[in-house]
């Protein structure tokens, strides 16, 4: 039987290529009854980064997500993504962490687990799939397909091998970027059937444009299930329409046998539900053959533009796309997936911005150099090893291996907040956005992003503010103004980065026409405006004093006051655009102040650390 089987990624990879993950659950369930009835092979409804984003930005309870919809999609498969030894974070798990991470998904509802390794590393998922299988769930190997001088149709083969001798059922082609052109993929898969017998999966984004031949050439070289999604959240970085290749295959000996009416009608409702979600839309929707250089994979581009426009960035978003395939070499051709997408985006990211490459190392980066993530596909470039993690050792051995049980210590470190495993898991993925969400989920202050109406910026009854962006006109000259930030004020001026024309520049601005005060009112004006003061941060003045490389918040403060640095240790660390950043100091010497304080929100302008030359 040559029928074909869809895998409809609407509830998952479609809003999380599209619209940065911000589809809440209650927009979810109205609809699920109908995609109950469609008949889809299965329906990816979690992993990937829906986790993060229900506790970062939705403040929903991922598990309850996952229970609710296990309910209302009682006759449907609910598909998993799962990133194998780092789960749903951004590291490397022990393997009781991994066990009871999966054995908990598949309680509380997942019945396909895709599990993929950023690396290729198939020894970052035994443990994964070892225990998919104990539970009695469907296993599903995947294979992360690129293109670099050391992938090739062999390389890919061995590794499918690899997942099949682990006891995988099938085997999915998990091209992210959509990289896979279709006379690749009818070879690619002839050659996994022919090694393993197993059934094939295949998962192409659009953003390149080929997704669609792709599929049908898969299809037509044996590939028995493929990936699509829904009218409304597909094309462009996202997927395939389904309703179309529905539509292709209808009267062949691949028929899906699904209904193209029934699957109208889901797609006509999560149209009118994308428009709540206007303000996460991204720039990057359409077909961009740049991917198939720079390989930015579809579920990461719409939350690299969000990560940048936070940043008040997003007008270096061409530099970062150029920068990406130069760091991406550098680290020996890592598949681009999370979560080495994100490290080498958010790598290629701070190059861009500090200006120089490799300035500042995200602590991911060091961690990658240090074979943490596993075994690098391609030679690493060892001026940039050095340049980050100096002569540390490098591991060989499976990474986990290294790592001990942490399931017992972190539940003692959240007891008191945590109700359940999984809130012990919750807290294990992002110990720091996890415990905060945990803290409010207790004090009953759990709150989503607000979702202003669409076409609220546009209301002339909205509140008005000051513009951000503008056109100004000077001795007949017109420049394009655009604020990207602000930092905090000395006693007498106030820095303002601003993009002129495309350029990046820092103003400084000095009000000449403040109020005067007397009396107490002086003294406390006074007071205000020294330099650290109320939480203000001074200026930087001189080489000893340590700033950040770019905004962020500070997650960790590694010295005290009267403590001895030398040039080169970690003194703070900061999360920026998801990546922990460790802030070294610039020269040795004796702590004297420390300005900054965990939790705190910094900008490029501030001195956080002040170190006293030796």
């Amino acid at each position: 039987m040559t029928k074909v089987f869809v895998t409809d990624l609407v509830l998952r990879d479609g809003h999380q290529s599209l619209i940065a993950t911000r589809m809440q659950t209650a927009d979810m369930l109205p609809i699920c009854s109908k995609l109950d009835q469609v008949g889809f092979w299965s329906l990816e409804a979690w992993g990937g980064a829906t986790f993060d984003a229900c506790v970062r930005f939705l403040r929903e309870d991922p598990w309850e997500r996952l229970r609710k919809l296990r309910k209302a999609l009682p006759n449907t498969r609910i598909q998993m993504l799962l990133r194998g030894q780092n789960l749903l974070g951004y590291r490397n798990y022990s393997d009781d962490v991994v066990r009871a991470f999966v054995q908990k998904s598949a309680d509380n509802g997942v019945d396909v687990f895709r599990v993929f390794d950023a690396m290729n590393d198939l020894r970052n998922l035994r443990v994964s799939i070892e225990t998919v299988k104990a539970a009695g769930k469907h296993a599903e190997g995947a294979i992360c397909y690129t293109t670099s001088p050391v992938h090739n149709i062999p390389h890919f083969v061995e590794l499918a091998k690899g997942l099949a001798e682990m006891g995988c059922d099938t085997i999915a082609i998990k091209d992210m970027a959509g990289l896979l052109t279709p006379y690749s993929a009818f070879e690619l898969v002839q050659a996994i059937r022919a090694a393993t017998q197993l059934p094939i999966h295949t998962h192409s984004h659009a953003t390149s444009g080929l997704a669609h031949m792709t599929h049908l050439k898969a299809v037509e070289a044996g590939a028995s299930i493929i990936d699509t999604c829904v009218g409304a959240f597909a094309e462009g970085a996202s997927h395939p329409t389904t309703q179309s290749l529905v539509a292709a295959l209808a009267g062949t000996e691949y028929d899906t046998g699904l209904s193209l009416p029934l699957i109208e009608e889901i797609s006509a409702y999560f149209k009118d539900v994308r428009k709540k979600y206007w303000q996460f839309e991204s720039a990057f929707t359409g077909t961009d053959t740049r991917v198939l250089i720079n390989q930015v994979p579809g579920g990461m581009i719409s939350n690299l533009a969000n990560q940048l426009k936070e940043q008040g960035a997003i007008d270096r978003m061409d530099a970062v796309l150029e920068e990406i395939p130069h760091v991406r070499e550098d680290l020996g051709y890592p598949p681009l997936v999370t979560p080495t997408s994100q490290i080498v985006g958010t790598q290629a990211a701070l190059n861009v911005l500090t200006g120089a490459r490799y300035k500042s190392v995200t602590n991911e980066v060091k961690l990658y150099l240090q074979g943490r993530y596993g075994k690098a596909p391609g030679h690493i470039n060892e001026e940039v090893r050095k340049i980050a993690i100096g002569n540390l050792d490098v591991t060989t051995c499976r990474p986990a291996d290294l790592m001990a049980d942490e399931l017992d210590k972190l539940r003692g470190e959240i007891e008191g907040l945590a109700k359940s495993d999984e809130d012990v898991l919750t807290y294990a993925m992002f110990p720091e956005i996890g415990k905060t969400w945990l803290q409010e989920r207790a004090a009953g202050t759990l709150r989503p992003e607000a979702l202003p109406p669409p076409g609220a910026a546009q209301q002339d009854s909205a509140p008005r503010y000051a513009a951000d962006e503008f056109k100004i006109t000077l001795h007949g000259e017109t420049y394009h103004i655009k604020l990207s930030g602000s930092g905090r004020s000395d006693a007498s001026q106030r820095p303002y980065f601003v993009s002129v024309d495309g350029i990046s520049e820092e103003v400084l601005v000095e009000p000449l026409n403040e109020v005067a005060v007397t009396g107490n009112d002086s003294a406390q004006r006074k007071t205000a405006a020294a330099p650290g003061a109320s939480g203000q941060k001074p200026r930087p003045s001189h080489p000893g004093h340590v700033t950040a490389a770019m905004p962020g918040t500070i997650v960790d403060v590694l010295v005290s006051i009267g403590q001895l640095v030398k040039a080169g240790d970690g003194v703070l660390v900061i999360e920026a655009m998801k990546m922990e950043n460790e802030v070294q100091a610039p020269i040795t010497g004796i702590v004297l102040s420390v300005f900054a304080k965990k939790g705190d929100a910094v900008t490029p302008d501030m001195a956080l650390v002040e170190i006293q030359p030796e």
